[in-house]
């Protein structure tokens, strides 16, 4: 071509000449919409050759020449795409898609066959190494890469070539945030879409892409999608390497991206993705594998609409569907934004697994945040999922029915982090079975056991915070009186306190007896309760709180010390402590609330007496016994819902889960299970009795009344399981050397309780 001033009158009247009015229309169509750059650096011989070729590529094929005139002249006619340097390709790519098109009946046929074959024929591939986003197909074929603006221009410029109706479409960036992307339009009686270099054998209007196009906004350039257009339309194509350039006409195409009725899709919560590319090292090359994404909790992912991949319905599911299709790193010509997606939600753990040549690798990813993320993995970094996981896996995918508790899985040594793996795969299987199993009794808010029956009114509060609710277990008073007395202090319980955030539960006492609280079936039906909570509701087992009111008052008193490992705090408001014993309260922050005129049973004198024996344990036992009392002064029973300071004292505490030091006095309700102290046979058990236990770096000591095969549950929260652990117990050694963490060990703490956090890793049984 020729650098000079281009006689754009000489152009238009040879094209009148040779071409008639037909011709001179085009001609001036197409001066009309140049760049003044190009007017002056474009010949007459440039211009007449692509008006020539343009022409008689409309003549050659029905489908070429059904195309209207203004969509010819606009969309096949222009010798450029977008400020790309200038080349004269109409020729040649006329001469090697015409061969590819021969056959095609439609232009959406020889679309189609023209992506799938023309990119092998000029051998540009999609290579982020290309020398600048605005290539010509020139600059593309000498070094054979291109990124998707470069691959684009190459297929419009395929396509205009053998008369077909092609732009280039786009999005400075997507409303996600991702970055932007080229690809083109095809006319064929209406626009479809087609990725450069991206073949799709089920037909156009696909695309990796689509998801992400669906969610443009119309009313924000930055996150709209264009299509450009010769004719000026008062709207310039964002061009991101040239972004104060006006040189390229635009049409706003978003709407026809959204919805089929060209709608915006309504505002719905945002779903955060996460995407995973995988390279064979850091910085180095893509690589193609099946991956799959597996939580903390045990959920595989499964292949989703429109390219995302999402989780299954049920929690803790290991099997996938057979029917499932795998999810697929992309390599070599790929968009490096053509990956798998996952969608999941914010604050979702896990780790992502990589399956090639049959090996399988994996890598934890962080946290899934509330905007979409990317993943590059790197092979050579990670390491082979472990024998142990897979197997406990492939001990979950079995029909629960059909699970053996003496199975190999579970008695397998595991490494730390196995076994961290471990209990969250088991915690999520059991919270799973217990949220199916309790669902009739939570809906209903009754739990039978035996002949006892235990109702409860329940009122939320408050923003769910990050792990989960609170839970505030609330005991009316009453005790020894009518069934409708006991009714009416139930109902008025629910509306005693309000916690800042938490589950508020009063329940109904099963019985009117005057210790309606304390008796034997109040500790598995509290048990119980917590657990449904936890499984159907999300709730935190080291933020669960006991208190009560009178009677209730009297049963904190009990239930407080002899359940003292599932509480975080807890308090007493007027009532009765009888034979309660403070010792248990070790490592549970308690409160006293009696008002100083509240002399029946002498409540006020005995529960000061007990406020004062606590500061004694509290001065003798550093760390230990934590409390606060209150004695109102003047007010009687009813204390003018001053005891409501309880609750933001209270839930300052979490639950002291793995305490370095226990005191375990047995109340006359025996219980086998006291922190990380198990006994094992509770009917040997009796009243009274006393264990002492202290952890002090590996070394464990046991003093008191410690029966025979007394059971110690570890954890890596409480010692290094991976160094020998020493037991002694009244001065003997019962134990040197180290302990397996085994799956059947948190698999048991997990039937024991629905309670992850004070599972036992590894359980070491004294001789």
């Amino acid at each position: 071509m020729a650098a000079m001033a281009a006689p754009v009158d000489d152009f238009v009247a040879n094209a009148a000449k040779t071409h008639g009015e037909a011709g001179e229309k085009a001609a001036k169509f197409l001066v009309e919409g140049m760049p003044a750059s190009d007017k002056q650096a474009l010949s007459t011989e440039f211009l007449t050759e692509n008006l020539d070729l343009a022409l008689r590529a409309r003549e050659e094929t029905p489908w070429a020449k059904a195309v209207p005139e203004e969509i010819f002249q606009n969309d096949v006619l222009p010798y450029a795409v977008f400020d790309e340097p200038r080349d004269p390709w109409r020729a040649d790519f006329h001469a090697k898609a015409k061969e590819i098109v021969k056959n095609a009946k439609s232009i959406t046929e020889a679309v189609q066959a023209i992506n799938q074959e023309f990119f092998k024929q000029v051998n540009v591939h999609y290579n982020t190494g290309r020398k600048r986003t605005n290539q010509s197909p020139k600059e593309s074929m000498e070094s054979g890469m291109a990124t998707c603006t470069g691959l684009s221009i190459i297929l419009v410029d395929a396509c205009r070539s053998v008369g077909i109706p092609a732009r280039a479409a786009g999005t400075p960036m997507w409303s996600n945030g991702r970055g932007n992307h080229t690809w083109v339009e095809i006319w064929d009686g209406d626009w479809h879409f087609t990725g450069a270099d991206e073949y799709d054998k089920d037909g156009l209007d696909r695309a990796w892409f689509t998801k992400d196009a669906a969610e443009a906004k119309p009313d924000v350039p930055a996150n709209g999608i264009f299509a450009t257009s010769w004719k000026k339309t008062g709207l310039a194509f964002p061009m991101i390497w040239s972004e104060r350039s006006e040189d390229v006409g635009g049409v706003n195409v978003t709407t026809r991206y959204l919805k089929s009725d060209g709608a915006p899709s309504p505002e719905a919560p945002a779903i955060p993705s996460l995407g995973i590319r995988l390279f064979d090292k850091k910085g180095g090359e893509r690589l193609v594998a099946k991956v799959a994404v597996v939580t903390s909790s045990g959920a595989r992912f499964t292949a989703g609409k429109d390219g995302a991949f999402c989780a299954p319905p049920s929690k803790g599911s290991f099997a996938l569907p057979a029917s499932a299709p795998d999810a697929e790193t992309k390599a070599g010509t790929s968009d490096l934004n053509d990956m798998p997606r996952f969608e999941m939600a914010a604050g979702t753990r896990g780790w992502v697994r990589f399956t090639r040549d049959g090996e399988t690798r994996e890598t934890p990813f962080e946290p899934v945040t509330a905007k979409d993320t990317t993943l590059d993995a790197a092979w050579a970094d990670m390491a082979p999922v472990s024998q142990p996981l897979t197997a406990i896996e492939a001990w979950l995918a079995t029909p629960a029915k059909d699970r053996k508790l003496d199975a190999p899985a579970l008695q397998a040594p595991l490494s730390k982090s196995e076994a961290s793996r471990v209990l969250d795969l088991l915690a999520a299987d059991r919270l799973a079975t217990l949220a199916a199993e309790r669902k009739d009794e939570d809906d209903k808010k009754e739990i039978v056991l035996g002949d006892k029956s235990m109702r409860w009114l329940v009122k939320t509060f408050g923003k769910e915070p990050e792990g989960g609710r609170s839970l505030w277990i609330s005991m009316h008073g009453g005790g020894g009186a009518p069934a409708e007395v006991n009714d009416q202090q139930w109902r008025n319980q629910i509306t005693l306190y309000q916690p800042e955030e938490g589950v508020y539960i009063a329940p109904r006492a099963p019985t009117n007896t005057w210790d309606l609280w304390h008796q034997s079936h109040i500790d598995p039906m509290f048990q119980r309760l917590i657990d449904d909570q936890v499984a159907l509701h999300g709730v935190n087992p080291e933020k669960v709180y006991i208190m009560g009111y009178s009677a209730g008052g009297d049963g904190c008193w009990q239930l407080a010390p002899r359940m003292a490992d599932r509480w975080a705090a807890a308090a007493m408001m007027a009532g009765h402590p009888g034979d309660a014993s403070l010792l248990s309260l070790r490592d549970l922050p308690f409160a006293i609330f009696v008002g100083g005129e509240d002399a029946a049973y002498n409540r006020n004198k005995l529960d000061a007496e007990k406020a004062a024996e606590l500061d004694e344990l509290e001065k003798k036992d550093a760390g230990g016994y934590t409390h606060m009392s209150r004695v109102y002064e003047g007010l009687p029973h009813w204390m003018n819902k001053k005891d409501a300071e309880a609750v933001p004292w209270m839930a300052k505490f979490t639950r002291t889960t793995w305490p370095a030091k226990i005191v375990w006095v047995q109340d006359d309700v025996l219980n086998d299970r006291f922190y990380w102290l198990q006994i094992p046979d509770v009917q040997a058990a009796k009243a009274g009795q006393k264990i002492e236990a202290v952890a002090q770096g590996q070394q464990i000591t046991l003093t008191g009344d410690v029966p025979a095969g007394m059971k110690i549950r570890l954890s890596d929260k409480m010692l290094d399981l991976d160094q020998p652990v020493s037991l002694t117990i009244n001065g003997k050694t019962a134990h040197s050397d180290k302990v397996s963490r085994t799956a059947g060990a948190i698999y048991q703490s997990l039937l024991e309780r629905a309670d992850p956090s004070s599972a036992a890793t590894a359980i070491l049984t004294a001789k």
